[in-house]
């Protein structure tokens, strides 16, 4: 036998080992395209319904062919104008910023933590984990803020409160426990490098799936936060796009359950007020840009899997 023909038996005997029949390969699709279609299909109802009109959500319900069409949620949340904008870009700064800053912070203390020549990273460890179980509560934690830290309308009283995440850090710990060989760390300080060299040049760049996940914690956290910004914030410049979107339908559904006692005049503008489709108007609003942040992360995830540190 040639070595031609050696070669061909041999891809086709790993080809054979690799395959699968193709009945079992369609069944397989077919179970994957259904879990597929089963995340995808509340979000695409949500939309769906937000575009349906209030007449045809009284008269048939939710449905996913409604009677009736309507932009009517999208046009209530557009009265609103350059203020809508205006915390569109308030909550993109205050994401991109403070997911920067916290996963910075998370990585510079969890390092601290993984290496075993750290004298006090015993006590630094359960100070972190302490405060996952015990909180100084809502009142001492609003006057620290507020008046000794100062963090009253302004962007830091947004980011500084979720700096630091104990769980977030945890997570970044054990990764490096059980990611990062010290023999690469003490190979660094053979060679001459300093902490900080060895951290950002060797380091990060091997564990980046670790970071890329308490990044996209981070920027979850930090998008959809709204209650921060119900304490601190009171100026309109600084309020971000959750805060403001949970103001408008709480308004909304005062004037629907106080119409009665608010008048003629309040009955009208109820009237006009599409109150199951703007709830739907504004999880569209709120979901879809932190829904295209999941590529970009996931792009980070799967590049840091193949990176190796050390050799076999």
């Amino acid at each position: 036998m040639s070595n031609i023909d050696y070669t061909i038996t041999v891809k086709s005997k790993k080809r054979r080992l690799n395959s699968i029949s193709l009945p079992a390969e369609v069944i397989i699709n077919i179970i994957l395209g259904l879990f597929c279609l089963a995340c995808v299909l509340p979000f695409i109802f949500v939309v769906i319904i937000s575009f349906s009109s209030q007449n045809s959500i009284r008269e048939i319900g939710f449905s996913f062919v409604p009677k009736e069409w309507s932009l009517n949620a999208y046009k209530y949340i557009m009265d609103l104008g350059a203020q809508l904008w205006v915390s569109y870009f308030n909550s993109f700064f205050v994401t991109i910023l403070g997911t920067i800053l916290s996963v910075l912070m998370c990585v510079l203390y969890s390092y601290a933590l993984f290496r075993k020549d750290f004298k006090y990273r015993r006590f630094f460890t359960f100070f972190s984990f302490f405060t996952m179980l015990f909180g100084g509560g809502l009142a001492p934690t609003y006057m620290v803020c507020k008046n000794m830290l100062g963090l009253s309308d302004n962007y830091a009283a947004l980011i500084v409160p979720m700096l630091i995440n104990p769980f977030n850090i945890i997570i970044m710990r054990t990764f490096f426990q059980s990611s990062v060989p010290t023999e690469l760390i003490e190979s660094a300080a053979i060679d001459g490098s300093g902490e900080y060299n060895t951290l950002f040049k060797i380091i990060v760049p091997i564990s980046k799936p670790g970071i890329a996940t308490v990044a996209l914690l981070n920027a979850l956290a930090y998008w959809n936060e709204w209650f921060i910004p119900m304490l601190y914030i009171k100026k309109a410049h600084y309020i971000p796009l959750q805060y403001l979107l949970m103001k408008m339908q709480n308004q909304a559904d005062f004037l629907v359950r106080n119409a009665g006692v608010l008048g003629a005049e309040a009955s009208k503008i109820m009237n006009t007020i599409p109150q199951d489709t703007l709830r739907m108007a504004l999880v569209v609003l709120i979901v879809i840009p932190i829904a295209c942040a999941y590529p970009f992360f996931q792009r980070f995830i799967i590049s840091g899997l193949t990176i190796g540190s050390v050799k076999g």
